[in-house]
């Protein structure tokens, strides 16, 4: 059985999601950004515990789509965060507006090591 996730989750839609994220960043980074990556692991990059999936807001599902970026090879890095981490995420950001928290180094530590591992198959097989 597929998880809904997955079901959720379409590898067109996220890759033209990415695109415009990548646009955005190129607009306002220059060439700082040189390219784009997904994660498209099961499991949360923030908690590693929870698979990958929807929120209410306002009443209709949704997913926390993401990113951020990896300074030290310019790579935009989008993901989604489980329902749990987003909402976290949304609290905190109200209680400390512009403010990178522990849970946001987790998730770039886990997000980086997972490029790197990508970077390796790819270079390795």
């Amino acid at each position: 059985m597929q998880s809904n996730s997955n079901q959720t989750r379409n590898s067109d839609d996220i890759n033209e999601l990415m695109e415009t994220f990548f646009k955005q960043a190129k607009t306002q980074f220059g060439s700082a950004i040189k390219s784009f990556w997904f994660y498209d692991g099961d499991l949360c990059p923030a908690c590693s515990l929870n698979e990958i999936d929807t929120l209410k807001i306002k009443g209709k599902e949704a997913m926390s789509l993401n990113a951020f970026i990896h300074r030290e090879s310019g790579t935009l890095i989008g993901y989604f965060l489980c329902a749990s981490c987003a909402k976290r995420i949304f609290t905190d950001a109200q209680k400390h507006p512009y403010t990178q928290t522990a849970l946001h180094t987790a998730i770039e530590k886990n997000l980086t090591a997972a490029y790197h591992d990508y970077l390796k198959k790819m270079k390795y097989g």
